[in-house]
């Protein structure tokens, strides 16, 4: 008889030669437990998505209450739906103006996709611009984005056309000309290597696109929802874009991403021609109802102030692990960088952590860059397990390393 495991590798899709593989029966608050009767820190949420952790009660409680009530009626946009309707109001009060309508769609990506069409429509231009380390999503139009030259090879030619400038350079922001549709970027790069522009830059990034009428849109599907030690990054740089997009943890662990800006501009969707951009899944009923309840225990727990102290905990002592492999631990919240000397020891430090109990990644485009994304209510015992277990990891490591030299 084939196990769970021969069918995952046989039956269904891979997306990488070498799976992590956790057989995953459980899991509840930060952690993961699996078949073989381990359990496992996610020191990552899932990428971002459990913000709250896995099964919190409110969410759960959300879940079931809409499950009774309906699943899916219409096609988005349709319907008065009270879960779509209540998050939406939501959002639009935390947002700052004129972010005040929103569209619900089932991923970032297609949120990425969307905001794509809708600077194009707007502009009647063709060119969009993105950065050196991006990364917006795998559908072919977000592909294009991708800061990843190596990545976006096997798929050219790619939609576009799209230009590609370095991140967190203020100079080359004066080639943002007319033919400009729209300017995409993440208010910090996590793929990238949790990269954090400074303040001059991201000003200058706004000035240049109010300057040549292009729209400008900020990717905040990781960095929203309290991710940064803010509701949302676009604070900590004290500008507004036309655009937000959103996803990961907006759905309280249910598929779910939207993009929000001015009613002007996102109604333009809606004519010339009707039905400009339909999804047939988006805003479904039981991801609004998971996502505002996750919203407003994000709101009501102000846990984008549990971010900063959980990111500063974990920042303050992994730099105390540092040895001279590891270059540098930058974080912004709960989001946190450690940059190793090279991809070999990341590789290596992540994969010992595991072996640890502690789940963590290395970052698609700056593979010398290890992140951490823990869930934002982390308890502090766990954070110093976290910790503990990450310094055996780290000394694993550094002896592997010596008996390979």
């Amino acid at each position: 008889m084939s196990t769970l495991r021969d069918g995952f590798l046989r039956h269904v899709a891979q997306t990488s030669p070498a799976p992590i593989g956790l057989e995953v029966v459980r899991a509840e608050g930060s952690w993961l437990y699996t078949a073989d009767g381990r359990r496992y820190l996610d020191m990552i949420a899932g990428i971002g998505v459990s913000a709250l952790g896995h099964g919190h009660p409110a969410v759960l409680d959300a879940i079931a209450a809409q499950a009774r009530r309906h699943l899916h009626v219409m096609v988005y946009g349709e319907y008065v739906i009270e879960a779509q309707v209540r998050l939406a109001e939501s959002l639009a009060r935390l947002l700052p103006a004129p972010l005040d309508c929103v569209y619900f769609t089932n991923s970032g990506a297609e949120a990425i996709e969307a905001a794509l069409k809708t600077a194009r429509k707007h502009t009647r231009r063709e060119r969009f611009v993105a950065f050196d380390g991006a990364y917006h999503g795998d559908t072919m139009a977000a592909l294009a984005l991708m800061g990843n030259a190596g990545f976006r090879a096997p798929f050219e030619p790619l939609p576009g056309p799209v230009s590609h400038l370095p991140y967190d350079e203020i100079a080359p922001l004066e080639t943002i000309d007319s033919t400009v549709a729209a300017v995409v970027i993440e208010p910090v790069q996590a793929e990238g290597g949790v990269r954090i522009p400074s303040i001059r830059f991201m000003r200058a990034l706004r000035e240049r696109c109010d300057r040549v009428g292009a729209i400008l849109i900020y990717d905040e599907v990781l960095t929203g929802m309290g991710r940064t030690g803010r509701l949302f990054g676009l604070e900590h740089f004290g500008v507004v874009p036309d655009v937000i997009v959103m996803a990961k943890a907006l759905g309280g662990g249910l598929p779910l991403g939207a993009f929000c800006g001015s009613g002007r501009l996102i109604g333009e969707l809606a004519r010339d021609p009707p039905l400009g951009h339909i999804t047939t899944f988006g805003g479904h009923p039981l991801s609004c109802a998971a996502g505002l309840a996750a919203l407003e225990v994000i709101v009501n727990e102000r846990l984008w102030e549990q971010a900063n102290v959980l990111g500063k905990a974990l920042a303050e002592g992994l730099r105390g692990l540092m040895g001279e492999e590891v270059a540098e631990v930058r974080a912004i919240g709960a989001l946190i960088g450690l940059e190793f000397e090279s991809s070999g020891k990341a590789q290596t430090f992540v994969r010992e952590s595991l072996a640890r109990g502690v789940v963590i990644n290395w970052t698609l485009n700056s593979e010398r860059v290890v992140r951490l994304a823990p869930p934002l209510n982390m308890r502090a015992a766990e954070v110093d397990f976290g910790l503990q277990m990450m310094a055996e990891a780290l000394d694993a490591s550094r002896a592997i390393g010596e008996s390979i030299s």
